[in-house]
């Protein structure tokens, strides 16, 4: 058997380099589940803020439009039907911002888009919250405000 010149030799490493390097560029980064700044929603959660404006009952009023003991008072009607468990993989979102997050997407009407900013809460998780939320509050409420009359 001839032995192999040295210039097949440089072509076999060179085409072995340009294989490793087209293959680790080829890899596509792992993404994350979900983003850094979602993971800090106790950091920047909105209920740091309604701690805050528990001091000013108007400030409180004019964001969640209620008073304080409306929105208590709903938040303990709703809080059977809409609380989750832990899990050991997360913490589970409290009713208290579950409440938070519907109140203000009912009386504005904004996007899950522009509500995951104020609410640390991502869109896809807000599409899930509002609407079982909702139905929570049509629950609780429709015996005492919600009346149908009988009459055909």
């Amino acid at each position: 058997m001839a032995p192999v010149s040295r210039t097949v030799n440089l072509a076999l490493a060179a085409t072995a380099v340009a294989l490793v390097l087209h293959k680790i560029k080829g890899k596509k980064q792992k993404r994350k589940w979900t983003k850094d700044w979602l993971l800090k929603r106790s950091q920047y959660s909105l209920i740091n803020l309604l701690n805050e404006l528990r001091f000013h009952p108007e400030d409180w009023h004019n964001y969640l439009r209620m008073d304080e003991e409306t929105y208590f008072e709903l938040l303990q009607l709703v809080t059977p039907l809409i609380v989750k468990q832990d899990t050991h993989l997360r913490k589970s979102i409290p009713p208290h911002e579950w409440l938070t997050a519907t109140l203000p997407f009912l009386a504005t009407g904004c996007s899950y888009e522009d509500l995951k900013f104020t609410t640390i809460i991502s869109p896809q998780l807000l599409g899930e919250i509002i609407p079982e939320t909702c139905c929570a509050f049509h629950t609780v409420l429709k015996d005492k405000y919600l009346k149908v009359s009988l009459l055909i």
